[in-house]
Order: C-alpha cells, then structure tokens, then sequence
C-alpha cells in the first residue's frame, strides 16, 4: 500500500488555523480548535491546491479497538488520507488527542466530495459562467469537468448537504481496497491484506475498527429540533431534515405526513357512517362484546359498508398515484433526480475469489450465481418457510385460546371473564411482533450469506424476505377470520385488537424504553460541560445506541395501510385510530431519530423503492378483500336469495364486479401521470445534457 501524499503531522495547508472572531458559535469553535495544529499532529496534508481550507470540517468519526498499536492507527490515518490513485481514500483524518487514542476523525477535502458527486450522480444547480444561477434553479448532473459552472461548487457547505457530505466520507472508506499484498503493522500475519481486499471490512473483522458513524453538529440540530417537533407547527420542514439527516430519512418523514393527512378523507367518511346510521354504540360494543353470535349487519348499515369498501378501494390508488407525483417532485428538489447505477465497486460485504469482472473488467471478488442460487434454495428458502410455519402455529394457538375463553365467559358470565376475552388476541399480537423482530435478525443474517455484490440487490432481496413474512405474520389471522370461518364480528374484534395494542407497544418499544433507557442509563455517563475536549464529546455520541433504520417504521405504515384498506369496511372506525396515532407518531419518530440514537448514515435516494411496490400490491388486494366482505353481509345474502340467484351466480357477479373495480383501479392509474409534466421534461433534459457531457469527454480523452 502506498503511502499518503501527505504525512499526519504538521496539519499542513488543510489545517490553517482561522482567525477567529469573539462571537463564534460552539461548533464554530469546535471546528477551529479541530483545524488548529496544536490538537495532536493535526488533520493530514492535502496534495491539491484548489482543496486547501483554512477551516476542517469534522464529518464522520472512526472507533478503534482498545488495544489497537499506534503503529497501526497512523498506518490507518496514511490509508486515509493517501490519494485514490494510490489506493487511498483521498480524505482528511485527525487523530484526536494524539497517536495512542481510540479515535480517528475524519472529514473530506473539495476535489473528493466534488468527483463522488459525480459517481453517485447526484444533481446540482446549474449556472454560466459568472452568472446567478438560473431563475427557474435548473437542476443538472454534476459534471467534475465542468464543476465551475455549477452554483456554489467552491463552497462544500452549501453545495452539498451536510447529510451528502458524511455519506461520501462512508462512501470513500468503504471502497478502500488493497492495490498488492500488504502486512498492517501492529496486527498478525493472518490480517494481512491481499490484492482486491476490501480494507475497512478486514480492519473490523479484525477489531481495529470497531465503529463508524457520522457526528452530530449540535447548532444544526437544535436548529432543526426546533423547527421539527419542540414546537406547535404542523408542517414538517423537510427540506432542513434532508440537509441534516438526508434523503432516505426525508422520504420516509414526507410519506409519513403525506399518508397521515391522507387519513383525514376516509376518517371523516368512517366517522359519518357510523354516526349516521345510528351504529356508533353498536360498532364500539360489539369490537369489546363477546357474543360471537350478534349480526353483523342491518338493511340501514350495509349501504354505509359498502360505500367504506369502494371507497377504501380508490382511496388507495389516488393516495399511492398523488404520492408518486409528490415523490418525484421532492426528488428533482433534492438533486437525487439522476442518480447512477454502479458497477464499479462491490459492496463491503461481498466475497469470493479474485478473478477479472466481465462487466467492469476490474479484479475483483467473484461468486459465481449458481452458488447464490442454491445458497437461497436450500437455506434460505426453508428457513423462510420454518417462521411461516410457526405463524401457522401462533394462529392456531390463538383460535385454541379464543375458544377456551368463550367456554369461560359462557360458565362464569363475570367482568373477569369478560377481561379475559381479549387475552388471546393480546398475547397473539405480542407473539407476532416478537417472532417478527426475531425474523428480521434471521432475514438479516440470510441476505448476508447469500452473498449479494451490489448493496441494491442486498436491499432488495432482504425486503422481499421481511415483506413476505410481514404480510403473513400480520394478514394471515384476519384472511383466516374473514374467508374460512367467515366470523365478521370476531374479525371487527380482532382489528380492533390490533389498532389499540399494537400502536400502544409500538410506541412503547420504539419511543417510551429507549427515552428511559437514555434518560437514566445512558444520559448520566455523557454528562459533559463547554469545557471538555471536543474529543471527548465526539466519543460521548458513540454511546448512544446506533439508529436501527427505517425498516420497523415501513413495516408500521405497510400494515396500517393493509388494516385500513383491506378490512375498513368492518370496523370503519379504522381511519380515525390511524389518524390519532399518527399525529403522534411524526413528532415522536422525529423525537427519537434526533435525541435518542446515533446519527445515521444516509444514502442518496430517489424514492421509497421497494416499500412503494409494496403498497401498491396491497391497494390491489383491497379490491379481493372488500368483495369478499361485502359478500359475507347477511343483508346482501339475503336479497340475493331473495332474488333466486344461485351461489354459483352470486360468486360470478362477485368476480365481475371485483374486475370491474380492478379495472377502473388501472384506469385511476393511467390517468394520474406517476410525474407531472415539468418533472418529465426535467428528467428528459437531465439525461440529454449527461449524454452531451459524456459524448464531450470522450472527444477530449481522444484528441
């Protein structure tokens, strides 16, 4: 391995001390105390002219082994800061209080931040030359070559989020591969790191390097903080909570609200039908009464369901059809219009022998797909099927329970015995939300061994595992309920379960444990004054439990948007409960993400990915669930038999009027563009000028 262009001592052109006025703010100071070369040896040297700074901004942090050797913690900073040409990451490192500390700080120089730009493809303002950027703030694919002419690119500050800036640092590091073989000082003959290695997953399979997350800027955050959830506003600021957390978090907020303020039509609708047709008491009796025997429906009531079914059915559609329209336009906003599919890299994880990539033509791990196939066919498939099958078990357990239940209410008649009622359904759902949780380590650990190369398919393939059993895990009982035994007021009883004690754990386990586990366990041993060293206060962030992802809270809204568009038309009240949890909800995810877990990294997104595709199945299985329910009303039963039609002619016009829904489903579709039209056109002249600027280059490189 070569070493860096620069050694970490001195502090060099990077690390100029600022001048630094009185009125600096604290992380101002925080910044320059960390730029000045009395701190250690200082930031390493930068070998470009143009990246020279007189401020070193600290992005990421790098948590080292207890026992690692100085020896291989400057090794580590020389990796770091040695050029990519040389098979460095071309970045900026600090060693914290000196060579023998647990900590490396990391941060990026101009040139570094400016090319990975332009590999994740990420979009910027476009302005000529000298002049403002242009009124309509044009977006383009950042081109390095032509980085002049983009609006601010010699301010990283303001080119780049400071989400994007983190990300990048992550994204330099992860890609560190060995240019030969080279022993890492300090560590045994067995780490040493072979051609094509991946360098950062060998130093933390080794313990050098026990963590890596991006730090906290403690102005930003109570800035954002503030404008988020301390205060009485109902408006989100997204576009501050892409700045600080990035892209990923930002969708996942702006979902949530857009969905949350999308409750508001079919809870008013609910709320009309029950109050108008008299069922209010009724409805809330009959979720807590115990007579499995009571009607389901009346002639005055069934109009009132069926209008809840169809318009659940469209309701759907229009929710998902608007947010896609809503998703592209935040996506232009943030510059992740463009982003480009790599192939360069393989991600961290991946594994194999060393041969020459036919598609990239680079020495690489390779692994061929035959193994993957049958990695997937013969552990993960079965192991899939082995938790289906105890949710089988779990659903089983639950109608034994229901029935023991009954049989006891039935002999004692008692309020204890009415208490008792919702046991089964209580301990069922606490089950499921356990065996999920365990699932998902499962899930985790599968994708990992079936050895996926690109991070995307990872995604993908790990998604799919979790989507399968959450639709399962969480559908199965209520399908049971709803086709086999045909129970409706067992089915409204059970939802009802569901919406109550489920969004009570959830806001227990997710908000409630970790606020207290902070606020007496974790809190006491970060206690810090202005005083301490900024490194110290850099270490206290590593405390907190690393951020756990979006994926719970995907899984929360997917099967909330099942609830309400799947079974609504039994319990209309449906709506209502989602709605009141969700306007919680938003603060207290936002309360968690900024207080109560380490920052996480995020990368560029253009969309919610897989979790969209996993809506829209849902919204078309709505119109399957609906017909199937309205068939089970007594009422309708009856006028059909009134009318001398057959069973066999009932379950025709169910499956006619079920395609007929189907149909003016796609038609909603068609006719709401997944874009608007400016958006279309952008993406249009976003990909023509990529192709003139690539065509451009490649005249260069041949003259």
């Amino acid at each position: 391995m070569s070493k860096a262009g620069g050694d970490e001592g001195g502090g060099g052109s990077s690390s100029e001390t600022a001048q630094q006025p009185e009125d600096k703010s604290p992380s101002e100071k925080v910044l320059s105390k960390l730029s000045a070369a009395s701190i250690g040896p200082g930031w390493t040297k930068v070998s470009c002219p143009c990246c020279q700074s007189e401020r070193v901004e600290p992005l990421v942090l790098v948590k080292l082994g207890e026992k690692v050797r100085p020896e291989t913690k400057r090794w580590l900073i020389r990796v770091i800061g040695t050029p990519q040409k040389d098979g460095g990451a071309a970045l900026l490192a600090h060693p914290g209080e000196d060579a023998t500390g647990d900590i490396i700080v990391v941060s990026a120089p101009r040139c570094t931040l400016l090319k990975a730009t332009e590999e994740l493809g990420l979009c910027k303002t476009y302005s000529k030359g000298d002049m403002e950027a242009l009124p309509n703030g044009d977006m383009e694919a950042f081109s390095y070559n032509d980085k002049d002419n983009f609006k601010d690119s010699d301010n990283m500050e303001a080119f780049l989020t400071l989400a994007e800036r983190q990300y990048i640092v992550k994204y330099e590091l992860d890609g560190l591969r060995a240019q030969r073989d080279v022993r890492i000082p300090g560590l045994c003959d067995s780490y040493t790191l072979h051609h094509r290695d991946n360098i950062w997953q060998k130093l933390m399979s080794a313990g050098v390097v026990v963590d890596t997350f991006p730090l906290h800027n403690t102005d930003k955050l109570k800035k954002l903080s503030e404008a988020w959830y301390a205060g009485n506003q109902l408006v989100q600021p997204l576009d501050s909570v892409n700045e600080y957390f990035g892209s990923s978090v930002a969708f996942y907020f702006s979902f949530l609200d857009f969905y949350t303020w999308s409750l508001l039509p079919p809870a008013l609708l609910g709320l009309s039908i029950t109050y108008f047709s008299g069922e209010v008491q009724k409805q809330m009796g009959e979720s807590i009464s115990s007579s499995p025997g009571a009607e389901y429906d009346s002639g005055p009531t069934v109009g009132g369901h069926l209008i809840q079914a169809v318009f659940s059915m469209l309701w759907s559609t229009v929710v998902m059809e608007l947010w896609k329209r809503r998703s592209s336009a935040l996506s232009y906003r943030w510059g992740t219009l463009h982003l480009t599919e790599r192939f360069a890299e393989p991600r961290p994880g991946f594994h194999g022998e060393v041969g020459v990539n036919p598609v990239t033509g680079r020495m690489e791990p390779l692994f061929p797909e035959w193994q993957r196939d049958m990695r997937m066919a013969l552990m993960s498939l079965p192991v899939v099927g082995l938790f289906l099958g105890l949710v089988i078990l779990g659903m089983l357990c639950f109608y034994w329970g229901e029935a023991q239940v009954q049989q006891l209410h039935t002999d004692w008649d008692s309020m204890l015995s009415q208490t008792l009622l919702y046991m089964p359904s209580v301990l069922h759902i606490v089950y499921t939300n356990v065996l999920a949780t365990v699932y998902k380590l499962v899930a985790q650990s599968l994708t990992e061994y079936e050895n996926h190369r690109e991070e995307s398919a990872f995604q993908n393939h790990l998604t799919a595992k979790v989507l399968v059993f959450t639709f399962f895990n969480y559908f199965a009982v209520l399908f049971h309920i709803a086709f086999f035994k045909q129970d409706v007021p067992l089915l409204r009883k059970r939802l009802a379960s569901l919406l109550i004690v489920t969004q009570l754990v959830n806001q227990v386990t997710e908000v409630v444990i970790p606020f207290l586990v902070d606020r007496f366990i974790s809190a006491p041993n970060r206690t810090e004054s202005e005083d301490d060293p900024d490194e110290d206060k850099f270490r206290n962030q590593s405390t907190l439990p690393p951020f756990p992802g979006l994926f719970a809270e995907y899984i929360e809204l997917l099967v909330q948007f099942g609830y309400l568009s799947l079974f609504s038309c039994v319990y209309p009240l449906t709506a209502v409960l989602l709605l009141i949890n969700n306007l919680t909800e938003i603060r207290s995810d936002a309360y968690k993400i900024c207080n109560l877990f380490r920052k996480p990294f995020s990368a560029p997104v253009a969309n919610m990915g897989v979790w969209r595709i996993a809506f829209e199945v849902l919204s078309f299985v709505s119109v399957v669930s609906n017909c199937w329910l309205l068939l089970l009303s007594p009422w309708l039963q009856n006028q059909f038999k009134e009318g001398g039609l057959s069973s066999t002619n009932i379950l025709l016009l169910a499956v006619l009027v079920e395609h007929v829904l189907i149909m003016v489903k796609v038609v909603l579709a068609v006719l709401i563009p997944d874009e608007p039209d400016w958006i279309r056109k952008k993406r249009e002249h976003i990909e023509y000028m990529s192709r003139q600027a690539l065509r451009e280059q490649k005249v260069h490189s041949e003259e």
